[in-house]
């Protein structure tokens, strides 16, 4: 534990000696995109707003629990973030840690939960996240803090893990739109998302980010969320 608080701390000293945000580009760069996600989440959050109370009433009628389910995980230098989205297992068998990864016929999942896990649709309300500054549109999905491989931590298995921490993470990201997505159930799968990660970083644009937007609309129909 304490020698992933020295990296975390190792990498925030590096970042405020840096010009950006950890992005290729300017920080006028930073700064726009900032706005630009910040002004894009409010007016789909408006633009959504009787769709996403739709959602919570089923969940609601469907099981017993908080329509919203909140869960620390790691953010812009590696410092815990809150991520919020629509509560898709059944209330009492939650992993608010995330060390255990949902699988194939997970029984914790109900079946409204696998529709709005294979659809992307849980990740709604991470447009508020947002508009908050914990997240961005586009970049790293954000792993739960206490996310495992083959029962070890993934940030201490895999390469590079800490320098996907040098932006905020993102609701989609080169590696959803790439396929790999969902559940991470091996090394190779992780060094492959994280690899995606850090290329994202240090060749973004706007344009990338718009790119990224667009093939967004074709990720729930890819295989890979259960």
């Amino acid at each position: 534990m304490s020698d992933r608080s020295n990296s975390f701390e190792t990498l925030e000293l590096e970042r405020s000696s840096s010009e950006h945000l950890g992005l290729s580009g300017s920080p006028a760069q930073s700064v726009a995109k900032r706005l630009f996600d910040k002004v894009v989440a409010a007016v789909l959050l408006l633009v959504t707003f009787h769709f996403l109370v739709l959602i919570a009433i089923a969940i609601r009628l469907e099981s017993r629990g908080p329509v919203l389910f909140r869960q620390p995980r790691f953010g812009l230098d590696g410092k815990e973030i809150v991520v919020t989205k629509f509560r898709t297992m059944r209330h009492d068998m939650t992993d608010e840690v995330g060390a255990k990864q949902a699988t194939q016929g997970d029984a914790r999942v109900t079946k409204l939960g696998k529709f709005l896990r294979r659809t992307c649709l849980d990740e709604l309300p991470q447009l508020w996240d947002v508009v908050c500054g914990r997240m961005s549109l586009v970049g790293p999905r954000p792993h739960p803090t206490g996310m495992t491989i083959d029962g070890k931590l993934a940030s201490d298995l895999v390469y590079r893990y800490n320098d996907r921490l040098r932006t905020r993470p993102g609701i989609t990201g080169l590696a959803q739109i790439r396929g790999n997505r969902g559940p991470v159930p091996d090394v190779q799968t992780g060094q492959e998302r994280i690899n995606l990660d850090n290329e994202y970083i240090e060749n973004w644009s706007f344009w990338m980010d718009l790119k990224i937007l667009v093939k967004t609309v074709v990720v729930p129909f890819q295989k890979g969320c259960y």
